[in-house]
């Protein structure tokens, strides 16, 4: 294994591994200009019920908007295991300091933009890193990392909202799990980043397949209707564009990433040809003509 891949599979354990820890307003003052630094993002999307690009941190929600940043002037929860959905976001992770709400999150739903969050399951009892939410369809695929109250540890699918679940044999996944995705409209397809590649299911977890080299790290994954956008690291940082019916891989342009891989994708759901990625060194891009150029959002991690 060379250096430069060791020092990407320490950043990537570390960033797996940090949790952080740290409650409404009018909707016109909810959203506040933000200007700072820009640290231990754990999830990133276009919710349908907002018009930014939304960063889920350790201190609460930044948006990047028009060319310009804000933040969420309350709620200053630690979120994990972020989704974006058609109508708001799914997360887990922590309360802020601020918050009566128990430790840890569980699931929790915000259909206002963060302004209010509503149990889903497990409050106060799980923090999910690795969850995935289907866009359109609000099914739920987790990776559950210690028993609670009603699962044990292992992977599990909701197709009610978390009203019930169901055990996943997820069998040929190898590898620590950083990322798990569903497809927007059709839940049998699953895919997961692992230490050990990315692999993809087409019978809803059951059953998944490897669809990179034995020499690559999994770092990132995301769906479109028709593809499959994944992260991953060999010699170099690789953003893929995977075809779901013909299983056609295309590398992507991105921007030098040296010592650097792709933490997270976005897609915007409203032009196919907007794509953010946010690196694990701390970076975050995005490409407004289908990868053929990118722009920086952030410098040294600081807002621009």
């Amino acid at each position: 294994m060379t250096k430069k891949r060791l020092m990407i599979g320490a950043v990537l354990a570390m960033f797996l591994l940090t949790g952080c820890d740290n409650s409404a307003n009018s909707a016109d003052s909810f959203e506040v200009p933000f200007d700072g630094e820009l640290s231990h993002v754990h999830g990133m999307g276009y919710p349908g019920n907002g018009d930014g690009l939304y960063f889920a941190s350790h201190i609460g929600l930044k948006i990047y908007q028009e060319g310009k940043w804000f933040e969420t002037a309350d709620n200053f929860h630690d979120y994990m295991g972020f989704n974006a959905i058609d109508e708001g976001f799914y997360t887990s992770g922590h309360p802020s300091a601020a918050s009566d709400l128990p430790n840890p999150l569980g699931i929790q739903r915000s259909l206002d933009g963060g302004e209010s969050i509503e149990e889903i399951a497990f409050q106060g009892e799980t923090d999910f890193h690795a969850m995935a939410v289907g866009y359109n369809t609000h099914d739920i695929f987790l990776l559950n990392p210690a028993k609670n109250s009603l699962l044990e540890a292992g992977f599990y699918k909701s197709n009610d909202e978390g009203e019930s679940w169901e055990p996943v044999k997820a069998s040929g996944l190898e590898g620590e799990v950083s990322a798990l995705a569903l497809h927007p409209t059709d839940s049998n397809f699953v895919a997961a980043a692992t230490s050990a590649g990315v692999y993809f299911s087409r019978d809803a977890g059951e059953n998944f397949e490897a669809i990179t080299a034995e020499s690559e790290t999994g770092t990132a994954v995301h769906f479109a209707e028709d593809h499959l956008y994944f992260g991953s690291f060999g010699k170099t940082s690789a953003l893929m564009k995977y075809t779901i019916e013909n299983e056609e891989q295309e590398m992507l342009n991105i921007p030098d990433l040296p010592e650097d891989a792709i933490a997270f994708i976005a897609q915007n759901p409203n032009d196919e040809m907007e794509l953010a990625i946010y690196t694990l060194q701390g970076q975050a891009y995005r490409s407004e003509n289908g990868t053929q150029s990118w722009n920086s959002l952030l410098e040294n991690g600081n807002t621009i």
